[in-house]
């Protein structure tokens, strides 16, 4: 199973080693919810990142032996595929906005539908930065690059409006804010983006600000995608089941694995949400294919984030994922379908 955790790594690693392992062994591996419920609450406090790691590496390995057993691959045992392949959105963008279309061509030339389209200097995610030495500093202050949020709110809109221009509206077109907003400047930029009829914008507000969302939702139509560093179910739950956001952006591996992600996924279908499981460039092919196989298998899935891996993974890990223009295919062998 998968612990990814870039930040906390080695608090994931003693976790496992001194806490999970002792715990389990002898246990019988055919308990997986038995087990789940067990190690979410035997740590006492929950719902926080670390445990939802180590949860994540045993739900995602109890599946892959259960499907394995089973001779099947995983998505067999949750109910079979509701779909061919699982679509996916490519990262596209530019430092100016005539490079940004032009991405966004070269994109659809691969065979994308959907594409995810960042902007600007000051590193991924930009659009809104002042360069150092710009706008007004204290004396012997702070001069290096420096995040402006009216600027972002007045840049990104004219980025789209010009993206739009030049390859029309065909493309299905999202773009991540990275949690800088907050307030009322998170709700008139999500009203400015509204004429570009985007698939979705991400992360307008961060997880401290998730009330401002019932004002977006009252403002706009834009569709909201939110939760890539939620890891607590109080967290997605109101926004899902009150329908303040359209995409629910959790981790596989940050919030508890296939059996958590299952029940997310079966909420959203209840509630009219649909899933967009976080993928970014710091995950893993193990968690890539737990994420695989909730999608294909549920109604509730929207799309996947695009995340390719360089040979060596593959030679690491065979049955690692493929994307091929525009969706993404497990190999069909048993379990998760790597080893």
């Amino acid at each position: 199973g998968s612990a990814n955790n870039q930040y906390q790594t080695y608090a994931v690693i003693t976790a496992l080693e001194k806490h999970l392992k002792p715990w389990l062994i002898g246990k019988d591996p055919n308990r997986i919810e038995d087990l789940w419920q067990s190690c979410n609450l035997k740590t006492y406090w929950r719902g926080g990142p670390i445990n939802n790691n180590v949860v994540s590496a045993m739900d995602e390995a109890l599946w892959d032996i259960k499907a394995k057993r089973a001779n099947m691959p995983l998505y067999e045992l949750l109910g079979g595929k509701a779909r061919d392949g699982v679509a996916c959105y490519d990262h596209v963008g530019g430092r100016t906005k005539e490079i940004a279309a032009e991405s966004v061509q070269a994109s659809l030339e691969k065979g994308y539908r959907h594409m995810r389209v960042q902007y600007g200097e000051g590193g991924y995610g930009g659009g809104g930065f002042l360069r150092p030495g710009e706008g007004s500093r204290p004396e012997g202050g702070y001069q290096g690059w420096a995040f402006d949020e009216d600027l972002y709110v007045d840049t990104i809109p004219r980025v789209f409006d010009y993206v739009r221009s030049k390859v029309g509206f065909g493309p299905k077109l999202l773009h991540d804010v990275h949690s800088h907003l907050t307030g009322s400047n998170a709700v008139l930029f999500a009203k400015r983006m509204e004429p570009y009829n985007l698939y979705f914008v991400e992360d307008l507000l961060a997880p401290k600000n998730i009330s401002w969302y019932r004002k977006v939702r009252q403002a706009c139509a834009t569709p909201q995608a939110v939760g890539e560093v939620f890891s607590n179910p109080h967290e997605y739950l109101p926004l899902i089941t009150e329908q303040l956001i359209d995409f629910c952006r959790t981790r596989v591996s940050a919030i508890g694995g296939i059996t958590q992600a299952k029940k997310i996924a079966t909420l959203c279908e209840v509630f009219g949400c649909k899933t967009a499981w976080q993928e970014g460039g710091e995950n893993d092919p193990v968690n890539q294919m737990a994420s695989y196989h909730v999608d294909i298998s549920s109604t509730a899935f929207g799309i996947q984030e695009e995340n390719s891996f360089p040979p060596v993974s593959h030679e690491i890990l065979p049955g690692t994922g493929q994307i091929r223009k525009g969706y993404l295919y497990g190999s069909g062998a048993p379990g998760l379908g790597l080893d």
